[in-house]
Protein backbone atom coordinates (compact mmCIF):
# COMPACT_ATOMS: atom_id res chain seq x y z
CA UNK A 1 0.00 0.00 0.00
CA UNK A 2 1.58 3.26 -0.96
CA UNK A 3 -0.32 5.32 0.89
CA UNK A 4 -0.18 7.34 4.35
CA UNK A 5 -2.75 7.27 7.39
CA UNK A 6 -3.57 11.04 6.22
CA UNK A 7 -4.04 10.22 3.16
CA UNK A 8 -6.28 6.99 3.51
CA UNK A 9 -8.28 9.54 5.70
CA UNK A 10 -8.23 11.90 3.31
CA UNK A 11 -8.81 10.03 0.21
CA UNK A 12 -11.83 8.60 1.67
CA UNK A 13 -13.59 11.40 2.62
CA UNK A 14 -12.86 12.98 -0.84
CA UNK A 15 -14.95 9.71 -2.50
CA UNK A 16 -17.62 9.87 -0.20
CA UNK A 17 -18.40 13.35 -0.66
CA UNK A 18 -18.50 13.01 -4.18
CA UNK A 19 -20.64 10.50 -3.96
CA UNK A 20 -22.97 12.30 -1.69
CA UNK A 21 -22.68 15.77 -4.01
CA UNK A 22 -21.89 15.26 -7.09
CA UNK A 23 -19.07 18.05 -7.17
CA UNK A 24 -15.75 18.05 -7.14
CA UNK A 25 -14.16 18.44 -4.21
CA UNK A 26 -11.44 21.25 -3.21
CA UNK A 27 -8.83 21.48 0.01
CA UNK A 28 -10.35 24.56 1.32
CA UNK A 29 -14.37 22.90 1.48
CA UNK A 30 -12.80 19.91 2.57
CA UNK A 31 -10.68 21.75 5.30
CA UNK A 32 -14.24 23.65 6.33
CA UNK A 33 -16.19 20.47 6.17
CA UNK A 34 -14.89 19.18 9.25
CA UNK A 35 -14.90 15.80 8.62
CA UNK A 36 -11.36 15.73 8.91
CA UNK A 37 -8.90 17.74 11.44
CA UNK A 38 -6.07 18.87 8.91
CA UNK A 39 -5.68 22.34 7.52
CA UNK A 40 -6.36 23.79 3.77
CA UNK A 41 -2.59 23.69 3.22
CA UNK A 42 -2.27 19.89 4.03
CA UNK A 43 -5.21 18.93 2.57
CA UNK A 44 -4.23 20.82 -0.76
CA UNK A 45 -0.39 18.89 -0.18
CA UNK A 46 -1.88 15.33 0.50
CA UNK A 47 -4.21 15.86 -2.67
CA UNK A 48 -1.24 16.95 -4.86
CA UNK A 49 0.02 13.53 -3.96
CA UNK A 50 -3.16 11.80 -4.10
CA UNK A 51 -3.33 12.58 -8.24
CA UNK A 52 -0.13 12.26 -8.81
CA UNK A 53 -0.67 8.58 -7.72
CA UNK A 54 -3.53 8.09 -9.68
CA UNK A 55 -6.41 8.13 -6.76
CA UNK A 56 -8.18 11.39 -7.68
CA UNK A 57 -8.17 13.73 -11.06
CA UNK A 58 -8.95 17.11 -12.12
CA UNK A 59 -12.27 17.82 -14.11
CA UNK A 60 -12.23 20.50 -16.98
CA UNK A 61 -14.37 22.83 -15.53
CA UNK A 62 -13.59 22.96 -11.94
CA UNK A 63 -10.39 23.39 -9.81
CA UNK A 64 -11.40 20.48 -7.50
CA UNK A 65 -11.02 17.03 -7.62
CA UNK A 66 -12.79 14.14 -8.21
CA UNK A 67 -12.05 9.80 -7.68
CA UNK A 68 -10.27 8.31 -10.61
CA UNK A 69 -11.10 4.76 -11.24
CA UNK A 70 -8.43 3.34 -9.59
CA UNK A 71 -9.36 5.50 -6.51
CA UNK A 72 -12.82 3.42 -6.82
CA UNK A 73 -11.31 0.53 -7.05
CA UNK A 74 -9.14 0.93 -4.48
CA UNK A 75 -11.73 2.44 -2.16
CA UNK A 76 -14.02 -1.05 -2.69
CA UNK A 77 -11.13 -3.14 -1.84
CA UNK A 78 -9.92 -1.15 1.55
CA UNK A 79 -12.01 1.36 2.79
CA UNK A 80 -15.84 0.78 2.24
CA UNK A 81 -17.90 -0.71 5.17
CA UNK A 82 -21.28 -2.13 4.24
CA UNK A 83 -23.92 -0.01 5.54
CA UNK A 84 -26.06 -1.00 8.05
CA UNK A 85 -30.01 -0.95 6.63
CA UNK A 86 -32.89 1.25 8.48
CA UNK A 87 -35.08 -0.72 9.91
CA UNK A 88 -38.13 0.31 7.48
CA UNK A 89 -35.55 -0.99 4.69
CA UNK A 90 -35.27 -3.97 6.03
CA UNK A 91 -39.28 -4.23 6.68
CA UNK A 92 -39.88 -3.86 3.45
CA UNK A 93 -37.19 -6.20 2.16
CA UNK A 94 -39.27 -9.07 4.54
CA UNK A 95 -42.08 -7.07 3.10
CA UNK A 96 -41.44 -9.02 -0.36
CA UNK A 97 -41.04 -12.69 1.26
CA UNK A 98 -44.09 -12.40 3.23
CA UNK A 99 -46.29 -11.85 -0.22
CA UNK A 100 -47.83 -15.50 -1.58
CA UNK A 101 -46.47 -15.87 -4.66
CA UNK A 102 -46.37 -19.00 -6.19
CA UNK A 103 -44.19 -18.25 -9.16
CA UNK A 104 -40.21 -17.85 -8.17
CA UNK A 105 -40.25 -15.33 -11.15
CA UNK A 106 -42.64 -13.14 -10.19
CA UNK A 107 -40.87 -12.95 -6.82
CA UNK A 108 -37.32 -11.73 -8.29
CA UNK A 109 -39.36 -9.05 -10.53
CA UNK A 110 -40.36 -7.67 -7.51
CA UNK A 111 -37.09 -7.88 -6.04
CA UNK A 112 -35.76 -6.10 -9.00
CA UNK A 113 -37.98 -3.38 -8.23
CA UNK A 114 -37.59 -2.69 -5.10
CA UNK A 115 -33.51 -2.53 -5.17
CA UNK A 116 -34.02 0.29 -8.20
CA UNK A 117 -36.39 2.13 -5.86
CA UNK A 118 -34.12 1.94 -2.68
CA UNK A 119 -31.76 2.89 -4.74
CA UNK A 120 -32.51 5.25 -7.51
CA UNK A 121 -30.27 2.71 -9.81
CA UNK A 122 -31.45 0.80 -12.55
CA UNK A 123 -31.31 -2.90 -10.80
CA UNK A 124 -31.19 -5.71 -13.09
CA UNK A 125 -31.81 -9.80 -12.04
CA UNK A 126 -30.27 -12.71 -14.35
CA UNK A 127 -32.82 -15.71 -13.64
CA UNK A 128 -31.38 -19.19 -13.29
CA UNK A 129 -31.00 -21.00 -17.11
CA UNK A 130 -34.36 -22.80 -17.53
CA UNK A 131 -31.87 -25.64 -17.91
CA UNK A 132 -30.46 -26.23 -14.51
CA UNK A 133 -33.96 -27.17 -13.41
CA UNK A 134 -36.12 -29.81 -12.72
CA UNK A 135 -39.56 -30.18 -14.63
CA UNK A 136 -42.47 -29.84 -12.11
CA UNK A 137 -45.61 -29.51 -14.15
CA UNK A 138 -46.54 -28.83 -17.69
CA UNK A 139 -49.97 -27.37 -19.34
CA UNK A 140 -51.10 -26.97 -22.55
CA UNK A 141 -53.66 -23.79 -23.25
CA UNK A 142 -55.18 -24.43 -26.63
CA UNK A 143 -55.58 -20.46 -28.06
CA UNK A 144 -56.81 -21.63 -31.83
CA UNK A 145 -57.20 -25.09 -32.97
CA UNK A 146 -53.79 -24.89 -34.63
CA UNK A 147 -51.85 -23.04 -31.67
CA UNK A 148 -51.37 -23.54 -28.60
CA UNK A 149 -49.31 -22.01 -25.55
CA UNK A 150 -46.99 -24.17 -23.43
CA UNK A 151 -46.35 -23.60 -19.85
CA UNK A 152 -43.48 -25.02 -18.25
CA UNK A 153 -43.15 -24.87 -14.43
CA UNK A 154 -39.73 -26.19 -12.76
CA UNK A 155 -39.46 -27.28 -9.12
CA UNK A 156 -37.49 -24.08 -8.20
CA UNK A 157 -40.53 -22.33 -9.38
CA UNK A 158 -40.04 -20.70 -12.04
CA UNK A 159 -42.38 -20.42 -15.18
CA UNK A 160 -41.59 -20.36 -19.22
CA UNK A 161 -43.90 -19.87 -21.70
CA UNK A 162 -43.63 -20.68 -25.45
CA UNK A 163 -46.18 -20.65 -28.05
CA UNK A 164 -46.00 -24.33 -30.64
CA UNK A 165 -47.81 -25.31 -33.89
CA UNK A 166 -50.70 -28.23 -33.29
CA UNK A 167 -50.82 -30.58 -36.79
CA UNK A 168 -54.09 -30.93 -37.75
CA UNK A 169 -54.26 -34.13 -37.34
CA UNK A 170 -54.12 -34.38 -33.54
CA UNK A 171 -57.15 -34.23 -31.55
CA UNK A 172 -57.63 -32.53 -28.56
CA UNK A 173 -58.13 -35.92 -26.78
CA UNK A 174 -54.61 -36.95 -28.49
CA UNK A 175 -53.53 -33.56 -26.85
CA UNK A 176 -55.07 -33.92 -23.26
CA UNK A 177 -53.69 -37.39 -23.15
CA UNK A 178 -50.26 -36.25 -24.31
CA UNK A 179 -49.96 -33.76 -21.42
CA UNK A 180 -51.20 -36.01 -18.50
CA UNK A 181 -47.95 -38.42 -20.39
CA UNK A 182 -45.62 -36.08 -20.37
CA UNK A 183 -46.80 -35.07 -16.41
CA UNK A 184 -46.67 -38.53 -15.78
CA UNK A 185 -43.14 -39.15 -17.12
CA UNK A 186 -41.04 -36.35 -17.05
CA UNK A 187 -41.56 -35.04 -13.53
CA UNK A 188 -38.84 -34.90 -11.68
CA UNK A 189 -36.65 -34.81 -14.61
CA UNK A 190 -34.15 -31.99 -15.23
CA UNK A 191 -34.81 -29.88 -18.11
CA UNK A 192 -31.05 -30.78 -19.54
CA UNK A 193 -31.88 -34.12 -19.95
CA UNK A 194 -35.60 -33.78 -21.36
CA UNK A 195 -34.29 -34.27 -25.47
CA UNK A 196 -32.65 -37.80 -24.26
CA UNK A 197 -35.03 -39.23 -22.14
CA UNK A 198 -37.69 -37.72 -24.94
CA UNK A 199 -35.14 -39.69 -27.61
CA UNK A 200 -34.93 -43.35 -25.29
CA UNK A 201 -38.16 -43.33 -23.86
CA UNK A 202 -41.23 -41.17 -25.20
CA UNK A 203 -41.19 -42.53 -28.90
CA UNK A 204 -42.20 -46.16 -27.52
CA UNK A 205 -44.40 -45.05 -25.34
CA UNK A 206 -46.48 -42.30 -27.42
CA UNK A 207 -46.43 -45.04 -30.31
CA UNK A 208 -48.22 -47.37 -27.74
CA UNK A 209 -50.54 -45.27 -26.88
CA UNK A 210 -51.36 -42.58 -29.08
CA UNK A 211 -52.75 -42.33 -33.10
CA UNK A 212 -50.84 -39.54 -34.28
CA UNK A 213 -47.50 -40.63 -32.46
CA UNK A 214 -45.04 -39.49 -35.21
CA UNK A 215 -46.51 -35.86 -34.89
CA UNK A 216 -47.34 -35.67 -31.46
CA UNK A 217 -43.29 -36.92 -31.08
CA UNK A 218 -42.22 -33.96 -33.83
CA UNK A 219 -44.19 -31.70 -31.56
CA UNK A 220 -42.49 -32.53 -27.63
CA UNK A 221 -39.31 -32.90 -29.66
CA UNK A 222 -39.78 -29.28 -30.73
CA UNK A 223 -41.24 -28.45 -27.60
CA UNK A 224 -38.06 -29.32 -25.38
CA UNK A 225 -35.54 -28.56 -28.40
CA UNK A 226 -36.05 -24.68 -27.64
CA UNK A 227 -32.86 -22.89 -26.07
CA UNK A 228 -33.25 -22.47 -22.69
CA UNK A 229 -31.49 -18.99 -21.90
CA UNK A 230 -31.71 -17.45 -18.68
CA UNK A 231 -33.91 -14.42 -18.83
CA UNK A 232 -33.02 -10.35 -17.88
CA UNK A 233 -35.32 -8.62 -15.35
CA UNK A 234 -34.72 -4.94 -15.07
CA UNK A 235 -36.07 -2.16 -12.85
CA UNK A 236 -35.36 1.65 -13.06
CA UNK A 237 -33.99 2.08 -16.13
CA UNK A 238 -35.38 5.21 -16.16
CA UNK A 239 -33.26 6.24 -13.03
CA UNK A 240 -30.69 6.67 -15.44
CA UNK A 241 -31.69 10.10 -16.68
CA UNK A 242 -31.54 11.34 -12.94
CA UNK A 243 -28.04 11.01 -12.62
CA UNK A 244 -25.63 13.86 -13.02
CA UNK A 245 -23.24 11.96 -14.27
CA UNK A 246 -24.96 10.88 -17.57
CA UNK A 247 -25.95 14.44 -18.80
CA UNK A 248 -23.85 14.12 -21.73
CA UNK A 249 -26.13 12.88 -23.95
CA UNK A 250 -23.80 10.71 -26.10
CA UNK A 251 -22.99 8.80 -23.20
CA UNK A 252 -26.75 8.57 -21.58
CA UNK A 253 -27.22 6.99 -25.83
CA UNK A 254 -23.98 4.41 -25.46
CA UNK A 255 -25.51 3.29 -22.19
CA UNK A 256 -29.47 3.13 -22.98
CA UNK A 257 -28.30 1.33 -26.32
CA UNK A 258 -26.74 -1.45 -23.95
CA UNK A 259 -29.43 -1.27 -21.66
CA UNK A 260 -32.34 -1.78 -24.57
CA UNK A 261 -29.90 -4.10 -26.23
CA UNK A 262 -29.48 -6.85 -23.31
CA UNK A 263 -27.19 -9.37 -24.95
CA UNK A 264 -23.71 -7.28 -23.49
CA UNK A 265 -24.79 -7.29 -20.42
CA UNK A 266 -26.48 -10.61 -20.02
CA UNK A 267 -22.96 -11.58 -21.26
CA UNK A 268 -21.22 -9.26 -18.82
CA UNK A 269 -23.21 -10.92 -15.84
CA UNK A 270 -22.52 -14.35 -17.05
CA UNK A 271 -18.74 -14.17 -16.69
CA UNK A 272 -17.31 -16.21 -13.73
CA UNK A 273 -16.69 -14.09 -10.61
CA UNK A 274 -12.65 -14.45 -10.50
CA UNK A 275 -13.30 -14.60 -6.62
CA UNK A 276 -16.10 -17.11 -6.19
CA UNK A 277 -19.62 -16.22 -5.06
CA UNK A 278 -20.50 -13.27 -3.24
CA UNK A 279 -19.85 -9.77 -4.05
CA UNK A 280 -18.81 -8.12 -7.38
CA UNK A 281 -17.74 -4.85 -7.84
CA UNK A 282 -16.76 -3.84 -11.45
CA UNK A 283 -16.41 -0.33 -12.18
CA UNK A 284 -15.49 2.05 -15.65
CA UNK A 285 -12.88 0.12 -17.94
CA UNK A 286 -13.55 -2.99 -15.71
CA UNK A 287 -16.85 -4.13 -17.41
CA UNK A 288 -15.09 -4.17 -20.95
CA UNK A 289 -17.83 -2.12 -22.79
CA UNK A 290 -17.07 1.34 -23.63
CA UNK A 291 -20.52 2.45 -22.81
CA UNK A 292 -20.23 1.40 -19.49
CA UNK A 293 -16.62 3.39 -18.98
CA UNK A 294 -18.49 5.82 -16.63
CA UNK A 295 -20.49 3.39 -15.00
CA UNK A 296 -20.23 -0.06 -11.94
CA UNK A 297 -21.72 -2.65 -11.85
CA UNK A 298 -22.43 -4.70 -8.44
CA UNK A 299 -23.72 -8.13 -8.31
CA UNK A 300 -24.58 -10.43 -5.93
CA UNK A 301 -25.12 -14.91 -6.45
CA UNK A 302 -27.80 -16.13 -5.08
CA UNK A 303 -28.55 -20.01 -4.99
CA UNK A 304 -31.69 -22.46 -5.23
CA UNK A 305 -31.29 -26.25 -4.54
CA UNK A 306 -27.74 -25.83 -3.63
CA UNK A 307 -26.16 -24.14 -6.89
CA UNK A 308 -25.45 -20.87 -8.11
CA UNK A 309 -28.19 -20.13 -10.54
CA UNK A 310 -28.97 -16.28 -10.04
CA UNK A 311 -27.75 -12.91 -9.83
CA UNK A 312 -28.52 -9.88 -8.45
CA UNK A 313 -26.98 -6.53 -9.78
CA UNK A 314 -27.46 -2.67 -9.77
CA UNK A 315 -25.95 -0.41 -12.15
CA UNK A 316 -25.16 2.97 -11.85
CA UNK A 317 -22.66 5.54 -12.22
CA UNK A 318 -18.81 5.06 -10.84
CA UNK A 319 -20.04 7.67 -8.20
CA UNK A 320 -22.47 4.98 -6.16
CA UNK A 321 -23.10 4.59 -2.67
CA UNK A 322 -20.99 1.35 -2.78
CA UNK A 323 -22.03 0.30 1.08
CA UNK A 324 -25.22 0.87 0.82
CA UNK A 325 -25.50 -1.38 -2.37
CA UNK A 326 -23.63 -4.14 -1.21
CA UNK A 327 -25.13 -4.59 1.93
CA UNK A 328 -28.60 -4.62 -0.39
CA UNK A 329 -27.17 -6.97 -2.35
CA UNK A 330 -25.85 -9.41 0.14
CA UNK A 331 -29.33 -8.87 2.46
CA UNK A 332 -31.50 -9.61 -0.68
CA UNK A 333 -29.47 -12.32 -2.09
CA UNK A 334 -29.53 -14.24 1.40
CA UNK A 335 -33.24 -13.65 1.49
CA UNK A 336 -34.08 -15.34 -1.71
CA UNK A 337 -31.57 -18.72 -0.62
CA UNK A 338 -33.74 -18.68 2.82
CA UNK A 339 -36.80 -18.27 1.17
CA UNK A 340 -36.35 -21.10 -1.61
CA UNK A 341 -34.86 -23.32 1.57
CA UNK A 342 -38.47 -22.62 3.07
CA UNK A 343 -40.09 -23.40 0.06
CA UNK A 344 -38.60 -27.05 -0.67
Amino acid sequence: MDLTERQLSILQVIIEDYIETALPVGSSSLAKSGKIAFSSATIRNEMAELEEKGYIEKTHSSSGRVPSERGYRFYVDHLVSPSVLEKKEVEKLHMLFSQQMIEFEKLIQEAANILSSMTNYTSIVLSPELFDASLKQIQFIPVSDQMAVVILVTETGFVEHRTIAIPKSVSADDLEMLVRMLNDRLRGVPIRQLNEYIAKEMDRILMHHLKQSSQLYELVGNLFGLPQHAKLFFSGKENILSQPDFHDIRKLHGLYSVIEKEQPLYDLMKQPNELGDGIRVKIGKENSLIEMANCSLITATFTLDGKKTGTLALLGPTRMEYGRVISLLTYLSADLHRFNDDLN
